[in-house]
């Protein structure tokens, strides 16, 4: 809540914008990874890549930095500057949202702070967003350093800590905006017996999003591209027992993360079973939402596999990922009495 009533709308405005701009650069990285983009921009460029190439020596500049990595001359020898571009516009794109995220993050609440109007809780909440937003940046070039010097593409595990954080700061600003549309202070989770299935569910989710990019960074969803069955097995059969449960291995990641889908589809209808069994009717409406949500996402991860990942269906699976999260959060937020 803040002290002074006169800012609400204006600070409501802008929690709001904040999270359709993290919406949108998730989406934006998943394009990016799907066009195997992150690796066009092989320097950092925290300060001097603001602006574009604007000449044809500053792509030459970018295309023959790009030539000294691994994924060039392994995978994209007979690449033309114009096919390249495409794939820089993907990285740079994103880059310049995140930049943007930055500092349309800190500018307002600079100024929110500087006129007192913050209260004290609510500046350690959005201090901790802006670390998550700087730490999430480090992170970034990180990931895309793991595919400099030995590999064709990024480490997935430093994928999925990227993938998390923005996540992360997504359902942040998504709990702060509940709050503030409520005139509420509900903590985001409390370690008691209440709902515990809602608060199951909330790491489930979590652990798929992770499991997702795995997926993504493995290319997983590549192989085994039949359901329900992985080629007429329940198991992949192109790995030995002994390295089952090795998270490198795409056919393990991609048979984890059909199942963690299924389980969060059954939890989810026990979880209505609940609430319609004892008559939580101010949920009913959220939870059908939250469960149509849940199983278009499911209907779309199967339409990724069969149809050979295609780009299309593996973006739209993304963005009801995001939509997923929210609506998730939202049925947490209304389990929460005060």
């Amino acid at each position: 809540m803040l002290k002074n009533k006169n800012y609400n709308t204006f600070f409501h405005i802008w929690l709001i914008t904040l999270a359709i701009l993290v919406a949108t650069i998730i989406i934006v990285g998943g394009l990016t990874r799907l066009t195997d983009s992150g690796l066009s921009i092989t320097e950092w460029e925290l300060f001097n890549g603001i602006l574009p190439p604007l000449n044809s020596e500053d792509w030459e500049k970018y295309f023959e930095s790009y030539k000294k990595i691994p994924q060039y001359f392994l995978m994209n020898k007979t690449m033309t500057l114009e096919e390249f571009k495409v794939i820089f516009l993907w990285e740079y794109a994103h880059r310049l949202l995140a930049r943007f995220i930055g500092l349309f993050f800190l500018i307002p609440f600079l100024f929110f702070w500087y006129v007192s109007i913050l209260e004290r809780q609510l500046i350690k909440k959005l201090i901790y967003i802006f670390i998550l937003i700087v730490l999430q940046g480090t992170i970034g070039w990180y990931m895309v350093k793991s595919g400099l010097i030995e590999n064709t593409t990024v480490s997935h595990y430093r994928l999925s800590i990227h993938l998390f954080i923005a996540f992360l700061i997504l359902s942040s600003l998504v709990w702060l905006i509940l709050n503030q549309s409520n005139k509420l202070k509900k903590k985001f989770f409390q370690f008691n017996s209440n709902y515990v299935s809602l608060k199951f569910l909330l790491v489930l989710l979590f652990a798929q999003i992770i499991l997702g990019a795995f997926v993504s960074g493995l290319d997983a969803g590549k192989i085994y591209q039949t359901w329900p069955l992985m080629n007429g097995d329940f198991f992949p059969n192109d790995i030995l027992y002994g390295s089952f449960f090795k998270f490198s291995e795409p056919s393990f990641v991609q048979f984890l993360h059909r199942n963690v889908a299924y389980l969060i589809f059954f939890l989810s209808i026990y979880i209505g079973y609940q609430i319609f069994q004892n008559k939580l009717i101010n949920l009913y409406n959220n939870f059908l939402l939250y469960f149509l949500v849940i199983f278009l996402q499911i209907v779309l991860g199967i339409l990724v596999l069969v149809s050979g990942a295609n780009i299309y269906f593996a973006s739209m699976h993304q963005i009801s990922s995001i939509i997923l999260i929210v609506t998730a959060i939202n049925l947490y937020y209304l389990s929460i009495r005060t």
